[in-house]
């Protein structure tokens, strides 16, 4: 019997050692995705911003010193801390190729049928090849519940890299979501705000776009060929 005992008890730890889905959740600071919000191990909360890009040479010196007055403004604004994130990826036009191929496949003109093939081949091709990049632009708004605010650097740290997320702190989590999400709406509003006025257009990430987001930048060459098509027929509590 005690061999038995032991006997599973080693199964169960080669098990829980050889789950590499199981590992890299346990590292990773996000505990879920929900109400389009990142909510994270210590109970703090991140709003994220995607805004579109000027181009700032093209305008004229009016319209340059508007802009930099604009953002000057924003920042001065600020009462909390904000990051701002520039990602580059590979330009992915395969939804693009996939709408053109069904406009082309309802001609009736076989000639704008075989052009239409054509000009979506040289596109692949032409992306593929000059290795075409395009940036996006994100403002992560924080808000972190007041005991979080009042550990010391060393606490802080030593929290990041604990691998382990007991039951009271997700009840916890739980618990100051509503009154932490509150204080992070005023903020995300602010930030909005102070935005616009530097002629930018902005949007907060909603839930499917953040899990997205997340999906793409941990797993960067499983997402170019595995597209996540529907998240509202998933499951995706827990992420």
């Amino acid at each position: 019997m005690p061999t038995d005992q032991a006997t599973n008890t080693k199964d169960s730890v080669k098990q829980k050692k050889t789950s590499p889905s199981m590992s890299t959740q346990l590292f990773l600071d996000i505990a879920e995705i929900k109400d389009n919000l990142v909510v994270l191990k210590n109970g703090g909360l991140r709003a994220i911003l995607q805004t579109n890009s000027i181009n700032f040479n093209l305008k004229s010196e009016e319209e340059q010193n508007s802009i930099i007055y604009g953002y000057q403004s924003f920042l001065n604004s600020l009462e909390f801390p904000v990051q701002i994130v520039v990602q580059s990826r590979k330009l992915d036009v395969d939804k693009y190729i996939e709408t053109v191929r069904e406009i082309g496949d309802k001609h009736t003109n076989i000639l704008l049928k075989e052009q239409t093939g054509e000009y979506c081949d040289y596109i692949l091709k032409l992306v593929e090849y000059a290795d075409i990049m395009e940036k996006k632009f994100y403002v992560v708004i924080p808000f972190d519940p007041y005991r979080s605010r009042k550990q010391s650097s060393l606490s802080k740290f030593m929290s990041s890299i604990s691998s382990s997320d007991s039951v009271d702190a997700i009840k916890r989590r739980h618990r100051e979501f509503e009154e932490l999400s509150k204080g992070l709406t005023e903020r995300v509003n602010a930030a909005i705000a102070g935005l616009e006025g530097c002629n930018l257009r902005v949007a907060q990430l909603n839930t499917s776009q953040l899990i997205e987001l997340f999906y793409q930048i941990y797993n960067p060459s499983t997402s170019h060929n595995e597209k996540i098509d529907d998240l509202d027929k998933m499951d995706v509590q827990g992420l």
